[in-house]
């Protein structure tokens, strides 16, 4: 069943991908949206599965260790400024109308906190395919979104532990931003000392694609690390890229975790989010759904431009970098999992943050076109039918 799963996600996405395009959207809308018409809500063709979501997961994996691999260290370096701005603005405006949104709603106080927390959060998978396929991932302004999105991380998960501790879970703060720092320390000393050196020793190895194989593995040790220690496996592995991107392996291990990322795995990462949308009782919560959606996109959209702006960026491109921020992602589902399970969310609460976090998903690609546009370079063909 797994196999014809596959075959009918790959056929479908890459038909659907090179619809949007002609329309002049970004490809990776229309294999969102053609996941919501495979899935369970629409045609029923297509299950979502323990196993399809784990080749998603792998597929989210290479899509950021191949913008890591991607990235510019040194245009990196002189962003931090400017990521900086872009992160935390993109976590207080949200943050703040969350909670005032919560309060409003009725919700105690802590719950709104929590909300206000949801709509903070951040995931730039979206919108590194969108990047990539406008010529703008090794841009300034991409460099400043990936960047911001490593800070938005890392704060949001830092002020979740803290909410948790407030809210009587088992949490010991001091812990958990222990794990943080030790995480990033020994990543940034691996990446210089090690993975150089774990290269070199892997890639004379006598057997069939030493490089791609010790690449990989680097990738998602990278990513196991990360989520064992509180921080997303996105993260890990895109510093993975990262390093790897400083040696001078960087070309021949991109070009082959390219073709096999694009071949396979992230279609299915693309498409599976459509797939898991779940849209029963939608009409009973419809106008919450509404006025959330709303709100979650405007804030991220005002913060992050808010900050682009603050750093210098012209209009045009503050309001691409505050767009780019909007969708919420897989980090975003992860924490509503997390208030679930300690009450700090209902159940209906729940299965609304789920829509509107993949309404923030397909409005993120169009909104990033829309601003962005005429600003790149034209996309490579295989980015362009990825």
């Amino acid at each position: 069943m797994l196999i014809l799963q596959l075959a009918i996600i790959l056929i479908a996405a890459k038909i659907a991908g090179d619809i949007s395009v002609r329309l002049g959207q970004p490809s990776v809308l229309g294999k969102l949206l053609i996941g919501i018409v495979l899935g369970p809500s629409v045609l029923g063709v297509v299950n979502d599965t323990e196993i399809l979501a784990e080749f998603s997961q792998i597929g989210v994996i290479l899509l950021m260790f191949i913008a890591g691999l991607e990235t510019d260290v040194d245009e990196f370096k002189r962003t931090g400024k400017s990521s900086t701005y872009v992160g935390v603005a993109g976590i207080v405006v949200p943050l703040a109308f969350g909670y005032l949104a919560g309060m409003m709603l009725g919700l105690a106080s802590i719950e709104s906190w929590f909300l206000g927390l949801l709509l903070s959060a951040t995931s730039v998978s979206i919108s590194v395919q969108a990047l990539k396929e406008m010529g703008k991932l090794q841009s300034r302004e991409g460099a400043t979104i990936l960047g911001a999105a490593v800070i938005d991380d890392v704060l949001v998960i830092l002020a979740l532990a803290f909410l948790m501790s407030l809210a009587g879970g088992d949490v010991n703060l001091g812990m958990v931003i222990l794990k943080k720092i030790l995480f990033f320390a020994g990543a940034i000393l691996v990446g210089w000392k090690v993975v150089p050196w774990f290269l070199k020793k892997f890639a004379p190895l006598q057997v069939t694609e030493a490089v791609i194989s010790s690449a990989l593995i680097i990738c998602f040790v990278y990513a196991y690390a990360a989520e064992y220690t509180g921080v997303a496996a996105i993260i890990g592995a895109y510093i993975a890229g990262v390093a790897i991107s400083l040696t001078g392996y960087k070309h021949e291990v991109f070009e082959k975790v390219e073709t096999i990322s694009y071949s396979i795995f992230v279609p299915v990462f693309f498409t599976s989010i459509g797939i898991t949308a779940e849209f029963s009782g939608i009409t009973e919560n419809l106008s919450l759904i509404v006025i959330l959606s709303v709100l979650a996109v405007l804030t991220k959209l005002i913060g992050g431009t808010i900050g682009a702006k603050a750093a210098g960026f012209p209009w045009n491109s503050s309001l691409g970098i505050g767009s780019a921020m909007v969708s919420r992602g897989e980090v975003a589902l992860i924490i509503a999992a997390i208030g679930l399970e300690s009450k700090l969310l209902s159940q209906d609460m729940f299965a609304v943050i789920v829509v509107v976090v993949l309404i923030t998903t397909i409005v993120t690609p169009p909104m990033m076109k829309c601003f962005f546009a005429g600003k790149g370079e034209k996309p490579h063909l295989s980015e362009k039918q990825a």
